[in-house]
């Protein structure tokens, strides 16, 4: 069993941890109702009204909503398959795009459980989650260098990992085993697992799909048994993680190497996670950390090369108002002085 129930009634984490033993409230019936389908159509149809699928899906919509209800009220409902095509972003990315309804049905999926597993993380966890992001990830990451710094009177030593091909790489067996510590109606379960074992990475019960919407949700829900080990168990202080990206911050060098080890053995034994060996490092964060596209300084940070690089590609025939001003948007959180006085002609230009 990867968890348990002890006699008391509490539960132990994958990491070991103890917590209250708190289960989902929402049944079946509330997450298939017609009204929570209704109410995630809305939420999903946001800026992809031009989409011929979601059209065609729109044009009769109650009829197609009232289907899936009945369908997943008489337990006929099955996920389909997906549709494959790659990205750059800027690295190459395989995304799978579902059906229009089943995205819907992730939507309506999403809505009872995002609310419900986000009081279980922890405060320092920031991707895909409402009032995070990677603005707040690395505004966090500067907080804790002050202090763990001593506000840049001692070394501030900075352990950075990532995991190796993290999406691809999810356990769905651990994954469900978690997913039902924490719900106790076995229809949801079953419906959950319909949507995590739709997904065939070529891998035998291992990886989710970027393209669904709950796939950022069983991430979190997945990780957190990993940020719950690593703020319970190792003590960390200063530990910031978004998506597969993670720093802990330390005066002490000697800490970060010993907990290194534990953190590669927790992932690779309990997740079947490994980590990414040419993007682990110990350094100090004087000498510059590369974390969420910003090379981190003690008084400032500034873009990474390669984003750089590619924004100038970008820019250099762009005339598109919204992209110019999405790049300063972006740029407002660093020391980018020469980078945004030229993007700022140019947008004052096609005014």
């Amino acid at each position: 069993m990867l968890l348990i129930r002890s006699r008391s009634g509490s539960k132990t984490r994958l990491g070991g941890g103890r917590t209250s033993c708190i289960r989902l409230a929402h049944t079946y019936e509330d997450i298939t109702s017609v009204e929570n389908l209704l109410a995630a159509w809305k939420e999903f149809v946001r800026g992809k009204r031009k989409k011929r699928d979601v059209q065609e899906f729109q044009y009769r919509l109650m009829d197609n909503i009232l289907a899936l209800h009945r369908d997943l009220a008489a337990g006929a409902y099955r996920h389909g398959g997906y549709e494959a095509f790659k990205i750059s972003d800027p690295k190459p990315r395989d995304i799978h795009k579902a059906s229009v309804q089943d995205r819907l049905l992730h939507h309506a999926l999403y809505r009872k459980l995002y609310p419900f597993f986000d009081r279980t993380f922890i405060a320092d966890s920031y991707s895909c989650r409402k009032a995070k992001g990677t603005h707040r990830a690395i505004n966090r990451f500067r907080s804790f260098a002050y202090k763990a710094s001593k506000n840049h009177t001692c070394t501030c030593w900075v352990l950075k990992c990532d995991v190796r091909k993290f999406f691809a790489s999810i356990d769905q067996r651990i994954l469900m085993s978690i997913v039902h510590w924490y719900i106790e109606d076995a229809d949801v379960v079953r419906l959950v697992e319909q949507v995590v074992r739709s997904f065939n990475s070529g891998r035998d019960g291992k990886g989710l799909p970027l393209g669904n919407l709950t796939s950022q949700l069983f991430v979190n829900i997945y990780m957190n048994e990993f940020d719950q080990f690593v703020k319970h168990k190792l003590k960390a202080k200063h530990y910031v993680r978004y998506a597969d990206d993670f720093v802990v911050l330390s005066q002490k060098k000697e800490w970060l190497v010993h907990i290194c080890r534990h953190i590669d053995i927790f992932l690779r034994e309990r997740l079947k996670l490994d980590l990414h060996p040419g993007k682990t490092s110990i350094k100090t964060f004087s000498s510059g950390i590369d974390f969420l596209g910003w090379v981190h300084f003690s008084d400032h940070r500034v873009l990474r090369t390669s984003t750089k690089r590619r924004m100038s590609v970008r820019m250099r025939d762009c005339n598109n108002e919204n992209v110019i001003a999405s790049y300063l948007g972006l740029l407002k959180h660093g020391n980018t002085n020469t980078l945004t006085q030229p993007l700022r002609a140019k947008l004052k230009n096609l005014k």
